[in-house]
């Protein structure tokens, strides 16, 4: 039986980032820049893992997707970061316990109705929010 040719805009993130955007559990992925776009967006797993990020959320790095679409969220809003206060307010969201990503102008994408994939499906991750077909 043939699968289904799924298309539309994508994203990658590192591991365990991916993962925690499928599971629901980030709500806000973190970026240096900004998106005008709001809709659909897969959740694409890159090929190197943060082995570090791995540790501190209890993943083991090896046994985790990568390079491969694994789910796929909305992308309804954009807020910026322009205080250390501001950012960590939201740290239950974007996961970021420890600031290390905050940057005076950082954006965070948020995210809704996250969902897996029954299957991963294996493909080539890119920079930005990009149109995939896979």
């Amino acid at each position: 039986m043939a699968t289904e040719k799924r298309k539309g805009k994508c994203i990658s993130l590192k591991q365990p980032f991916a993962e925690l955007v499928v599971s629901g559990k980030k709500k806000i992925e973190l970026r240096p820049w900004n998106t005008n776009y709001r809709g659909w967006v897969y959740i694409h797993a890159s090929k190197n893992p943060d082995i570090e990020a791995c540790k501190r959320f209890g993943f083991d790095h090896k046994s985790m997707v990568n390079g491969a679409v694994v789910g796929r969220a909305h992308i309804y809003g954009v807020k910026r970061y322009f205080t250390k206060k501001g950012f960590m307010t939201d740290k239950h969201r974007h996961l970021d316990e420890r600031g290390g990503f905050f940057k005076e102008g950082v954006y965070g994408f948020t995210l809704k109705d996250a969902e897996r994939l029954k299957e991963p499906v294996s493909t080539n991750g890119q920079l930005n929010i990009f149109d995939a077909e896979f």
